[in-house]
């Protein structure tokens, strides 16, 4: 069996829609699978997810490439489109946009008289990212009302701290609810995190992206009290083992020396494979089953971890980085990251194992 491999559970997928669609009841559910589905296979993931209401993805690549899969379910653009070509690509393969500046109002109104668009309109409240500003957003939206080319608009703005129950969100929230609650059309706000930490902003559509991957979008409540499934684990084997004098360093620049005779399994990952450099000692592994710790500094190729309270390890031994009892979000932090970036960043060189379930 090829290692690393990264084994992708299709019924975790489905049990953390489950868990969005029980947090919403009242809600509709686009399911954001950009970013080759966070790493996990955009095909593979928008069929395990075929029961949500919509997909997301940030680009019109994405939503082309879903379409050549055979998936017909909505599928919302979330960076819209920049060019006339692009426009009509969209049209033809019936993508919802998301329209946040006055130039993607311009390509509407010069449509082609046949094209149809449903729209997702973006205001800006507070990220200062994509969206009209607060100020313009009239002017955009009469310009919507006239466009021969809509046929359905929605409204929507994107949360910049919604993990933070101190942070802005009340003041975003506040903004929303005064331009958008007198519109006509349907309305979305809550991400991942603002589904869970703020239940007003659960409105006609929610957009979660971490929760389906089974993994904590707040810090303070864990992806198993949320009820969540890990349906991403990347696992690797051991392929050495050494016995490690007291004083002697590990690995490049020897920056762990072992503080007393030890035992140093050497696994077969690196950031080659996108298990990063930055990984510092004491990040969390299981090692059949049993918690221990990275030493010394990742390889591109290997990475040493500590077996001294392990000594009936054995090469061949299963090696977990993350995943199945070991949440993303409990590991990142060793490589001063977030869990979006370690599932997100897998190289192509890791195996893929998908399980349906």
């Amino acid at each position: 069996m090829t290692f690393p491999r990264a084994t992708i559970d299709g019924a975790a997928l489905r049990h953390n829609l489950s868990v969005v669609r029980r947090t919403a009841p009242e809600s509709q559910v686009l399911a954001v699978v950009k970013a080759n589905a966070y790493g996990h296979g955009l095909a593979a993931t928008a069929r395990a997810l075929a029961s949500a209401d919509a997909l997301g993805v940030a680009r019109l690549a994405e939503g082309l490439a879903l379409r050549a899969a055979g998936i017909t379910n909505r599928i919302v653009l979330l960076e819209g489109v920049f060019s006339a070509e692009e426009q009509q690509r969209a049209s033809q393969a019936q993508l919802d946009l998301v329209v946040h500046t006055f130039d993607q109002l311009d390509l509407l109104e010069a449509a082609d008289s046949r094209a149809r668009f449903e729209i997702w309109v973006k205001v800006d409240t507070g990220m200062n990212r994509l969206g009209f500003r607060i100020e313009d957003f009239a002017s955009a939206w009469a310009r919507v009302q006239r466009c021969k080319s809509v046929t359905q608009v929605r409204v929507m703005t994107h949360l910049a701290a919604a993990e933070d129950r101190e942070g802005d969100t009340p003041k975003q929230l506040a903004l929303f609810s005064a331009l958008a609650t007198t519109l006509p059309g349907e309305r979305s706000v809550a991400n991942s995190a603002g589904l869970v930490n703020w239940p007003q902003a659960r409105l006609n559509w929610v957009r979660p992206g971490l929760m389906l991957y089974g993994i904590s979008p707040v810090p303070d409540r864990s992806a198993d009290q949320l009820g969540l499934r890990p349906a991403m684990t990347l696992t690797t084997q051991l392929i050495a083992i050494r016995h490690v004098p007291a004083g002697e360093g590990v690995g490049y620049n020897s920056i762990w020396r072992a503080p007393a005779d030890s035992i140093i399994g050497i696994a077969a990952v690196g950031y080659g494979d996108g298990y990063p450099r930055n990984f510092r000692s004491g990040a969390p592994v299981l090692v059949s089953g049993v918690e221990t710790k990275v030493v010394g500094r990742v390889s591109m190729d290997m990475t040493a971890i500590d077996l001294t309270h392990l000594p009936a390890c054995r090469i061949g031994d299963e090696v977990i980085l993350w995943g199945r009892g070991l949440s993303a979000d409990r590991v990142a932090p060793f490589a001063g990251t977030i869990a979006y970036e370690l599932i997100c960043g897998i190289s192509q060189r890791v195996a893929v194992d998908w399980k349906s379930g």
